[in-house]
């Protein structure tokens, strides 16, 4: 029994080492385009509907948006600054201009 827990202990620490090593991404490219494009978390927020707190924990990369958060992001950005968006996405996927140029 207690090398079963073990096993699974284990294979628990893994999963979380590699769900931590991906968290961020969201949050670094979102306070690089708010930050150049000067679009406040609040006003994100607002578009977005949320509260700003949650915005700011993204900001800060204290959690990282789900999947569906990060489509609403990219809409509202959209609404707000379409520049905004098109870098947010490029930052996000960590693709470069000169890549966007050749595909």
């Amino acid at each position: 029994m207690m090398r079963s827990f073990a096993v699974n202990l284990a294979y628990s620490s893994v999963i979380s080492l590699d769900t931590i090593r991906g968290m961020g991404k969201a949050g670094k490219a979102l306070r690089q385009v708010l930050e150049k494009h000067s679009i406040s978390q609040n006003r994100l927020a607002v578009t977005m509907g949320l509260a700003r707190s949650t915005v700011n924990q993204w900001f800060h990369e204290i959690t990282d948006p789900s999947a569906e958060s990060v489509t609403q992001i990219v809409a509202a950005l959209e609404s707000l600054n379409e520049a905004a968006a098109e870098e947010f996405i490029a930052l996000y996927l960590g693709r470069t201009a000169q890549e966007d140029e050749s595909s």
